[in-house]
């Protein structure tokens, strides 16, 4: 007898995102995949069969910007931002079971940076080249993310499917697959999410994490960030 079949849409930018603020670095294959293993295991389709995961991101920025500022460059392709972009992509695209959709990345010149915005408001001062960063913009992700979610649902290929997102654009396509009898499965990473992503979607795997939970998990970061200077100074001490 075969078994159900399921499948995995990751929104490549929320989980980066995400998972940046867990680690404080650039998520890497095993961090993404680790999160694809956690779902898979989960009691809403542990009685089912993997499809496929479906990975959508754009690809890393490059070419040389000069900043308004101060006139200096900035090599998009050589920050180590894009080097781990680049690396994860790549590491992705051959993993077992994985198919990377890929949109495109646009370059809208600069914006300040929201850490600057938040100082520049409380005390205001003159702007800095290091207040600004690119303003890069994924195209075509959504999209993709959306298609996919209908030809799934439309050609009896799964019979569930689990999107790691917050997104709310993404809720006409989990009505159309609602409506075409597949179960659709919510996991936000322990994020808060809008109220019609979870009435859209049939169940959450991932639960909002307490604020006590909250508060253990920063007193956890900020003691590793204490050893990780120390460990630095000693370092340099040597």
């Amino acid at each position: 007898m075969f078994k159900p079949r399921f499948a995995i849409c990751v929104d490549g930018g929320f989980i980066q995102k995400v998972l940046w603020a867990r680690h404080r670095r650039f998520p890497t294959a095993k961090d993404i995949l680790d999160e694809c293993d956690r779902i898979v295991a989960h009691e809403a389709v542990k009685d089912c069969d993997l499809l496929r995961i479906y990975y959508y991101d754009a690809p890393a920025a490059q070419g040389v910007l000069i900043n308004p500022i101060d006139a200096s460059e900035l090599d998009l392709q050589a920050s180590d931002r894009t080097q781990a972009a680049m690396r994860l992509q790549n590491e992705l695209a051959s993993a077992p079971n994985l198919a990377l959709r890929m949109g495109d990345v646009r370059i809208g010149g600069w914006q300040v940076r929201e850490s600057a915005m938040d100082k520049l408001t409380r005390a205001p001062r003159a702007l800095t080249a290091n207040d600004l960063k690119p303003n890069l913009r994924q195209k075509g992700v959504d999209i993709r993310i959306g298609l996919d979610i209908a030809r799934l649902s439309l050609n009896d290929t799964v019979r569930s499917l689990v999107v790691v997102t917050a997104d709310t654009d993404f809720v006409p396509a989990f009505k159309f697959a609602r409506r075409e009898g597949i179960k659709v499965y919510l996991d936000s990473l322990g994020k808060r999410v809008l109220p019609a992503l979870i009435e859209h979607s049939d169940l959450r795997l991932s639960e909002i994490p307490t604020h006590d939970e909250v508060k253990r998990e920063r007193q956890r970061r900020r003691r590793q960030r204490v050893r990780e200077r120390r460990e630095t100074s000693a370092t340099e001490a040597e």
